[in-house]
């Protein structure tokens, strides 16, 4: 493959040390599927299986100088948003992206699974109108749907997600009982895309579907079709998943 036909991604997200998300996930995904992964770090943690115990956010202004030196050398197919940690991380991000046309994804983490701010609450509007607002998609749960839009039924929270001047939503509903079915909506329309809940708690199975929508906009692939083939993918990696610490299980992650 020629220099110039090499498709990039860029994660720009916390790190997580174990490996099963974060960027350290998004890397591996935008490998498996033929992507050259780039990557911004937003945020440090001090996390196991088990849960997060420490977030340590990168100064904005490095996030910032690395962001521009990063885009004034090279061009991401895609961009692809997880942990953003602070208001001022927000806005250094927003304003390092204005001129960027990249297609970005945007993955709303706004707590860790005990409840800890993994983006500061104050954070949360900003998030809405520099980061949602223009996204090519954004992939909240239901729970950050709501969070975000005050929205509990996935077909409202996802057309308030559009209002907001998203250009697609996809609402998972696996964080909530009953089947692991999605709804997306773009300006054609919504449709669900039905899944089969398994029984294994995996961890990152939000960071592995945004990142393989990313890495399959980069490779050209038309949105409805990456985010139907990126839920397919993860699914199979659920299936396989492995309890390897003390905590949830990780992904096994497979080629794309």
């Amino acid at each position: 493959m020629s220099a110039e036909s090499l498709p990039l991604a860029l994660s720009i997200a916390g790190s997580d040390p174990t490996g099963g998300a974060g960027l350290q996930l998004d890397l591996q995904v935008f490998a498996l599927h033929g992507v050259h992964g780039m990557a911004v770090p937003t945020a440090l943690t001090v996390q196991t299986t088990t849960g997060v115990a420490r977030s340590l956010p990168v100064f904005p202004n490095v996030v910032a100088e690395q962001l521009g030196a990063l885009l004034g050398d090279l061009t991401p197919g895609a961009i692809k948003l997880g942990m953003l940690a602070t208001d001022d991380v927000v806005l250094r991000v927003a304003r390092a992206l204005a001129d960027c046309a990249a297609p970005r994804v945007v993955d709303p983490v706004l707590r860790a699974s005990d409840g800890a701010y993994l983006l500061e609450r104050r954070a949360w509007g900003s998030l809405c109108a520099r980061m949602i607002d223009g996204a090519a998609l954004v992939t909240p749960n239901l729970e950050e749907a709501e969070a975000l839009t005050g929205h509990a039924d996935a077909e409202t929270a996802a057309a308030a997600l559009l209002e907001m001047g998203a250009r697609a939503a996809l609402v998972k509903g696996g964080h909530a009982s009953g089947a692991a079915d999605d709804f997306l909506l773009t300006s054609d329309g919504g449709h669900w895309l039905r899944g089969r809940r398994r029984s294994v708690a995996a961890h990152g199975t939000g960071c592995a579907l945004s990142s393989a929508v990313a890495a399959r906009l980069a490779r050209g692939e038309a949105l409805a079709e990456a985010v139907a083939a990126a839920k397919e993918w993860v699914g199979t990696a659920l299936d396989g998943a492995e309890s390897a610490g003390r905590g949830q299980a990780l992904l096994r992650l497979m080629p794309a």
